[in-house]
């Protein structure tokens, strides 16, 4: 009888170990971002307040917009934990040599915070999102001198 006992405490343990484990995870950064639908908003709007910027499009006056801006949604959709792997150029040999000044740096974030605001993504996942490319800066920065 105690073996019987001993296994119906274990299944109740387990049942209600399960029952415990139901709990939805909470949402990666990706979707807090609007997954797919969202960060293609979030990058077009960046991109055209970095068009409209005569401190900042000089930059990207040689570039293919449109591989550019496919090129930051697999970016930013990889950083944020969404199912993306980014495949472009490491971000020294892509900024080398073109004469970004930490002023530019900052000018660029703040565009792009600017456009995170006006898609309506929450403080935390602005935070976050900023935060993980912030990590990117010395990288971006390290090539500038002629």
């Amino acid at each position: 009888m105690t073996r019987l006992r001993s296994a119906f405490l274990v299944l109740v343990l387990l049942l209600a170990g399960c029952a415990g484990s139901g709990a939805k995870p909470p949402p990666t950064l990706y979707q807090q971002l609007g997954g797919e639908a969202g960060l293609s908003a979030i990058v077009e709007d960046f991109a055209y307040r970095v068009a409209d910027d005569p401190q900042l499009v000089g930059f990207f006056a040689n570039t293919n917009i449109d591989h550019l801006v496919a090129s930051l949604e697999q970016q930013f959709c990889a950083v944020s934990d969404g199912p993306c792997v980014y495949q472009g150029p490491p971000m020294d040999k892509v900024h080398q040599y073109m004469g970004i000044r930490e002023t530019d740096f900052n000018r660029l974030v703040g565009k792009l915070q600017a456009a995170l605001l006006a898609q309506g993504v929450p403080a935390a996942a602005r935070n976050q999102l900023l935060k993980r490319l912030a990590a990117m800066h010395d990288d971006v920065m390290r090539r500038q001198d002629g």
